[in-house]
């Protein structure tokens, strides 16, 4: 059997690596994982127990409220600051309205455009009324089909559905320009 030579390497290697490792072992087993954890010894003593009150913590409130604008804009300024009382009603800051007067422009608009559907509303509804009453008449005469006055009465219900809808509409975008108005307010 042949032995193997050992060079100078390998031994200097060794040299240094067994002392590391040495090393390593002996520090998991006094200060890693594996040391010993230390024990206090201390003598049980009879004593009255005095109740108090600890904790860390924070305080909320009770209620909270979610407040906004009641229009789009900059706020101006803020007459309120973070943990001030306020009371109801109380104005709790300014805002500084961006395009106001556009909006205002373009809500009169609308108004107008709603009258206008309004009136053309109005007008159809007469326009059917008038042609209900001709077709019943040459139904009559027996000069139309009974299938032609129906298409009319169902015309004239059409024009006053639509005659309805515009008077909501009218009534809706007057609502929301008088609320425009009172957001406004004196300048």
């Amino acid at each position: 059997m042949k032995h193997l030579p050992v060079q100078k390497r390998t031994l200097t290697l060794f040299a240094i690596l067994a002392p590391l490792l040495a090393l390593f072992i002996y520090v998991a087993l006094r200060s890693g994982p594996l040391a010993p954890i230390p024990v206090t010894l201390v003598t049980v003593e009879n004593k009255s127990i005095s109740p108090a009150l600890f904790g860390i913590g924070t305080v909320e409130a009770r209620y909270t409220y979610k407040i906004g604008p009641t229009y789009a804009g900059r706020v101006k300024r803020v007459d309120v600051q973070v943990g001030d009382q306020v009371k109801a009603g109380q104005l709790l800051g300014e805002m500084d309205p961006v395009d106001l007067d556009e909006r205002i422009q373009a809500q009169y608009a609308a108004l107008n455009r709603a009258r206008a559907q309004l009136n053309e509303a109005q007008a159809r509804k007469s326009y059917a009324q008038t042609q209900a009453r001709r077709y019943e008449q040459l139904l009559k005469a027996r000069s139309t089909s009974e299938e032609l006055v129906v298409t009319k009465q169902q015309e004239l219900l059409v024009a006053k559905a639509v005659l309805t809808a515009a008077r909501e509409e009218l009534s809706r975008v007057d609502a929301e320009a008088a609320a425009l108005d009172e957001g406004a307010g004196p300048d």
